[in-house]
């Protein structure tokens, strides 16, 4: 099972949006390697719910794939801001999956935690110049953000670990 980091201005689409919807496509993706990573998802898939340009910039929750990629309706819709003319029903170029909410953290887990926390230096969301919106994550970084998050982190599948993240209040999640 894979673990992801998908990143959402908070202005545009928050982790409190998503545990507000239950689930949402994560569309308008616009960058090939993206896109890639987004074609190897498959459900149960858990990933992080990363505030970019914030205050404060930093891991907010986690969500779980719940949708395989299919086509990106955005990039066919000329109305939307992620319309691409090369894009075509029967060729559409750019996907999408459906996430849904599995937990919100009582505290964002911040960009400068995170480059300060040993074990997460190659971590690709901190190299520099990393600007993609979705990105890997390995089962080490995983568990270092959980136990920075305070989550449990122990060999549970994953299901069983969303399903505590998921039915426990918030502030019992993160004690």
């Amino acid at each position: 099972m894979a673990r992801w980091l998908f990143k959402s201005e908070p202005g545009a689409y928050s982790i409190a949006d998503l545990k507000a919807d239950g689930t949402t496509d994560w569309s308008g993706v616009r960058n090939y390697q993206a896109r890639n990573f987004m074609l190897a998802m498959r459900v149960g898939d858990l990933g992080f719910f990363y505030h970019s340009n914030a205050n404060p910039t930093g891991v907010a929750g986690i969500v779980e794939v719940v949708r395989e990629a299919y086509p990106d309706h955005t990039a066919l819709d000329p109305a939307s801001p992620y319309f691409d003319a090369k894009a075509t029903a029967a060729k559409p170029i750019w996907q999408m999956v459906d996430v849904a909410f599995g937990a919100q953290f009582a505290e964002v887990v911040t960009l400068e935690r995170l480059r300060a926390t040993a074990g997460l230096e190659q971590m690709p969301l901190l190299r520099r110049g990393s600007r993609l919106s979705v990105l890997p994550v390995s089962p080490g970084e995983w568990e270092i953000i959980l136990k920075v998050a305070r989550l449990p982190s122990n060999d549970q599948s994953s299901s069983s670990r969303l399903q505590l993240a998921v039915h426990a209040p918030v502030d019992e999640v993160n004690q």
